[in-house]
């Protein structure tokens, strides 16, 4: 055939083509599919986007599972206002009981027969471990994450997972360096969770300290998720002589850690994990005159403080749980938690403008300016960038006065290393 006659074969075929796709384009808004399904983006139709979420509702870390529970009492309240974008936002949510193969098992339902647009706050150091390979491979959005884990930060090399919370690593620092201005003769012991999130602490810890650390850090100690008690390791960091504790521990182990400390009548300067500090799930289990003393920081308001009493952005988080929320334990910080993390996603959500597809998700998530989130301390804004995925890098200290946390010092800008 002459390339001539080639050329217009070819044009035809095109515009046929075209004018076809067009016709069923046309035929699919027509009977209300809208143009959305007719691109085919996963999760999303003309009326709903699915987000997909895995928390520990069981195992050793169920005291978190009440976040995924208040989420979808947030969206729900999303969608009695309405939606996104005419869109209602169906929130499916699982329980993977803090077990890595578990969490692989439902993230794949979710995504491959669920069909979610997105993944949200999915908990957990080694469970999101287990997962972002796959999910980044897929090209799913892995947004805000339920962990503080240095590494959710690494937009290099897995550009479709986002952390939320301050890094881990950061918070170590913090603790190392005020530490060394107030205990000039510190000998620490450090407790962790044998994963990459209790890892981060002893790495933060060498950050500051660099090779004095060996001298300074006179025990460490391991524990894994399925060990009954963390009562051994204890025992041994005491024996060390050491007069500084740093506890990187889940709620579970956090309370047996506090009140295994106070029954050892051990009295080091007691430095613990931000994630752990929630007075419904941590101390009051603990005892709250056992846990006086002890260090933190904060980078949300803490729902006992009396500072917040009249706080709007409290008011508004206690009207929510009032009617989506009743009966639940407002003392615990994760709910609180989990209302301003899900303002953040509405946020993004929102910015997206109606257009649920996943680059377009991605492309809100990374562009975040001093977001509202109405539980984070004054002085403190959620931003990110597409080379920033630290939405949270600023922390202020705080100490256990057997009633409260309270804060003390400045806001400290962190940044990860």
């Amino acid at each position: 055939m002459p390339d001539s006659d080639q050329t217009k074969n070819k044009g035809g075929n095109e515009m046929a083509s075209r004018l076809l796709h067009g016709a069923v384009l046309a035929g699919l808004v027509a009977l209300g599919v809208g143009t959305a399904m007719a691109e085919d983006l996963p999760g999303v139709t003309a009326t709903e986007i699915k987000i997909g979420n895995t928390d520990a509702y069981s195992g050793p870390a169920s005291a978190y599972g009440v976040i995924a529970k208040t989420e979808a009492a947030f969206f729900k309240m999303v969608n009695d206002q309405g939606g996104v974008a005419g869109h209602k936002i169906n929130f499916i949510s699982y329980d993977d009981g803090y077990s890595p193969p578990k969490t692989v098992e439902m993230v794949r339902k979710l995504i491959e027969e669920d069909h979610v647009a997105l993944l949200f706050n999915t908990l957990g150091t080694p469970t999101n471990s287990a997962i972002q390979k796959y999910v980044n491979l897929k090209k799913v959005p892995h947004l805000f994450i339920s962990t503080g884990a240095d590494k959710w930060g690494d937009y290099k090399h897995f550009p479709y997972t986002m952390g939320y919370q301050p890094s881990y690593r950061t918070e170590a620092q913090i603790y190392t360096k005020y530490m060394l201005q107030q205990k000039p003769d510190a000998k620490m012991a450090i407790l962790y969770q044998n994963d990459d999130f209790g890892k981060d602490y002893p790495a933060g810890v060498k950050d500051v300290l660099k090779d004095k650390y060996g001298k300074i850090v006179v025990a460490e100690a391991s524990y894994e998720t399925t060990d009954p008690t963390v009562d051994s390791q204890l025992a041994t960091l005491k024996a060390s002589g050491a007069n500084v504790l740093l506890v990187a521990a889940t709620p579970k182990f956090a309370a047996q850690a506090i009140k295994r400390v106070h029954d050892l009548d051990w009295h080091p300067m007691f430095f613990l994990t931000n994630v752990s500090i929630s007075v419904g799930s941590v101390i009051a289990p603990a005892g709250a005159e056992n846990s006086v003393g002890i260090i933190t920081t904060g980078y949300m308001k803490d729902p006992t403080d009396p500072a917040f009493k009249d706080d709007k952005g409290m008011n508004e988080w206690r009207a929510f749980m009032t009617k989506y929320m009743p009966g639940a334990d407002t003392t615990d910080a994760n709910y609180a938690f989990a209302y301003g993390v899900s303002m953040v996603m509405l946020h993004t959500l929102k910015a997206c403008d109606g257009d649920f597809s996943r680059e377009n998700i991605m492309k809100q998530a990374t562009h975040l300016h001093d977001v509202y989130d109405p539980i984070l301390l004054p002085g403190i804004t959620v931003s990110t960038s597409p080379t920033n995925y630290h939405p949270i890098r600023a922390m202020q200290l705080q100490k256990w006065d057997g009633k409260t946390w309270v804060r003390f010092g400045d806001v400290i800008e962190g940044t990860s290393s």
